[in-house]
Order: structure tokens, then C-alpha cells, then sequence
């Protein structure tokens, strides 16, 4: 006699679940984790990271001491080197995008993950966890380096340190995500990277040149002069909180737009 095996509808809730495990934001964010550490991108952007911080905070520290300038945290010296550090993580950042459009890769991203903003979300959490890591560690390493060469015109103090490597840490981490969201506006990494060097660099260099105060306050209002004052805490022209929420404004804007850009155009 043939025996009858029936499904309950109990039954079904445990099988979906069980068949869509890993997947979501969670199987997005793990995705891009392993394709970032598959290529040989973040290993050169460390390296050269390394090198940039270590030259430019002996340099600093050694400038300081033979200018004989008054006291100073040490901090100061890996806070001054984010100004080149940056652009290491915009080509860490962006290049998990522009990479995956040259390639025509990220067809296969948009299959595997179909819902386009989790895309998006999880190249900019994966680029802005690993800058944050990456950050703190160059900014211990900066203030290592820069301790001798300072030679007594540098002063330590953990509380003011350990604010000093988070704020590095954060700022770099929002120039991650804003590099994901002008790489997916221009898809292209000659066109991404022009543009945030523009933005970073270019811009400020341009605006501060005249010497007027109405340029100097737009230029206040850019991601670059709003994160110095973020990271250095200068009250001067607003409060570091104020530098750090005009920062994130700049990447949420960024992420948002290029958002509205992969909806529209897709792959």
C-alpha cells in the first residue's frame, strides 16, 4: 500500500527560510567583502598608505621642530597626511564599481542582487568599514613616526589621541562612501576619480586662491575643509560636530544620487 507523505503549511514558512539563507543585505555585504579582498586593490592601496603616512609624518614632525613651532598634539601629524590619504581610499572605493562597469561584471552583481540599493549600500559599507580599520591604524602609525622627529614639540595625551584616530577614521570612512556614490553617477574611474579630485582638492585650491571671505565660506561648506575642521576640532568657523554633519551630508548626497542613477540607467 503506497504511503501519502503531506506537506503542512507549517512546513513551508521553515523550507523559504531555510532556502533564502545568506541572502539580503547580510549575503550583499559578505559578497562584496570577498570580491574587495579577491583583488589586489586594497593590498597596494595599505601599502602605499603606509608609505605616504610614514614619510609625510616624519616630515611634519621634522618641519615643526626645526621651524621651532609652540607645542602640539602629536595627532596633528597623521591629521595633516589625510589630506593625500584620501585619495588613496577614493581609488579603494570607487574602483569596486567603476571596475565592475569596465569589466560589464556588474550585470552579474545586479543578478545576484538584484534589488539595487542593497548593491549599493553594500560596496559603501564594505569600502567605509575597511577606511575606518584602515584609517585608525595609519593614524597610530603617524603619530609613531612622527614622536621623534617632533623632538619635545609634541605633546601626547591618550583621551585627545584616541578622539584624533576616530575622527581620521571617520572622515576617511565618509569619503568611502562618497567615492561609491560619484562612482556609480560616472561608472567610469577616469570620470569618478576627476571628479572627486575636483571636489577634494581642486575646488578648495581654487577658492582659497582670491582670498575672499565669501569664497573662503563656500569653501568651508566642502567636504575637505569641513572634515580638517572635523579632525582637528577647530571651533573656528563652526564646531567639529557642525564639520563632521556637513561631511556626511556631502556622502549621503553622493550615495543618493548615484542611487537614483543606477535605478534609472541600470547596467
Amino acid at each position: 500500500m503506497a504511503t501519502v507523505t503531506r506537506t503542512t503549511r507549517a512546513d513551508a514558512p521553515e523550507r523559504s527560510r531555510t532556502e533564502h539563507t545568506g541572502g539580503g543585505l547580510r549575503g550583499a555585504v559578505a559578497a562584496e567583502w570577498g570580491k574587495l579582498w579577491t583583488t589586489r586593490t586594497p593590498y597596494v592601496c595599505m601599502a602605499v598608505g603606509v608609505g605616504l603616512t610614514a614619510v609625510f609624518a616624519f616630515y611634519y614632525g621634522s618641519i615643526a621642530r626645526i621651524n621651532d613651532e609652540p607645542v602640539q598634539a602629536v595627532g596633528k601629524a597623521p591629521i595633516a597626511s589625510v589630506i593625500l590619504l584620501q585619495f588613496i581610499v577614493v581609488v579603494l572605493a570607487m574602483t569596486t564599481v567603476t571596475s565592475e562597469y569596465a569589466t560589464g561584471s556588474i550585470r552579474t552583481s545586479l543578478q545576484w542582487v538584484p534589488v539595487r540599493h542593497r548593491v549599493q549600500l553594500a560596496k559603501a559599507a564594505v569600502t567605509g568599514a575597511v577606511s575606518f580599520v584602515g584609517g585608525v591604524l595609519l593614524g597610530v602609525l603617524g603619530m609613531a613616526v612622527a614622536w621623534v622627529p617632533f623632538r619635545g614639540h609634541a605633546s601626547f595625551e591618550t583621551g585627545e589621541a584616541v578622539v584624533q584616530l576616530l575622527s581620521i577614521g571617520t572622515y576617511l570612512a565618509l569619503v568611502a562612501v562618497l567615492s561609491v556614490g560619484v562612482a556609480f553617477v560616472c561608472r567610469s574611474a577616469v570620470g569618478a576619480l576627476a571628479s572627486l579630485f575636483f571636489l577634494l582638492a581642486g575646488l578648495p585650491f581654487v577658492l582659497l586662491g582670491p582670498g575672499s571671505e565669501v569664497l573662503r565660506k563656500i569653501n568651508d561648506a566642502l567636504p575637505q575643509s569641513a572634515g580638517d575642521h572635523f579632525m582637528t576640532g577647530d571651533g573656528d568657523p563652526y564646531p567639529s560636530l557642525v564639520g563632521l554633519l556637513i561631511v556626511l551630508s556631502w556622502a549621503v548626497a553622493a550615495h543618493l544620487i548615484g542611487l537614483a542613477v543606477l535605478r534609472r540607467r541600470d547596467a
